[in-house]
């Protein structure tokens, strides 16, 4: 069983790799885009409206209520980014079931590049929001003397976002690689179940975070 999707390579040429990670990355991006198209292909307004529409405003309506009851901001502006990567590490854990599928988020390569996404997304939205001097000064603050103290604040807080989603999903993955070895049937799946929980909080804990470090650029750290 292959633990991390880093370790599995399917195509080499130069400088060019394509490993397992970014194969089950691009196969959950692809899924995702059809059932966006699936699910929104037909909305309607009124009280008369579908399952699938029923289903995406559920998942907009509680995306959107925890991100205004973190931030105590406007959610429309926090919204797409985080969404997206609640959606994102949401579904590559569930797509975990599927037999030969292993969750891009197992790799060290795909949470890095996740907690990046957020590093630059922060200063982005406080620039936008405060200003690029208004903004700088946050890091001054409560003296100059704190200048070097928050800029590693920023770096450690990505990194630690960075090994704690590696870190849970691995660790499910590892004791069900363990457990197929000793008990080959039911006592796994009890554990794949609990390792869809396990990701699924990882996913909204992600986001959370994404969502204070945001909220806090923008109205000052």
């Amino acid at each position: 069983m292959a633990i991390d999707p880093s370790n599995t390579l399917f195509f080499e040429w130069h400088f060019i790799r394509i490993t397992a990670t970014l194969v089950y990355t691009w196969i959950t991006m692809l899924i995702l885009v059809i059932a966006s198209f699936l699910l929104t292909r037909n909305l309607k307004s009124g009280k008369k409206i579908s399952l699938s529409q029923n289903i995406v405003e559920t998942l907009i309506e509680t995306i959107s209520g925890q991100i205004a009851k973190i931030s105590q901001q406007e959610f429309k502006r926090y919204f797409p980014f985080v969404g997206t990567l609640f959606i994102f590490i949401f579904t590559a854990t569930i797509l975990s079931i599927v037999p030969g599928f292993v969750s891009p988020t197992g790799s060290l390569n795909t949470t890095i590049a996740l907690s990046l996404c957020v590093f630059f997304a922060a200063p982005a939205y406080g620039i936008r929001v405060q200003g690029i001097r208004k903004y700088l000064k946050e890091y001054t603050k409560p003296s100059i003397i704190m200048l070097p103290f928050n800029i590693i604040g920023e770096f450690s807080r990505t990194i630690s976002m960075a090994i704690r989603l590696y870190g849970n999903v691995m660790s499910s993955s590892i004791i069900i690689a363990i457990l197929l070895g000793i008990i080959p049937l039911f006592f796994p799946i009890i554990m794949q179940l609990l390792g869809l929980l396990t990701g699924t909080i990882q996913a909204y804990i992600f986001a959370v975070l994404a969502t204070v470090y945001i909220a806090a650029a923008t109205r000052g750290k």
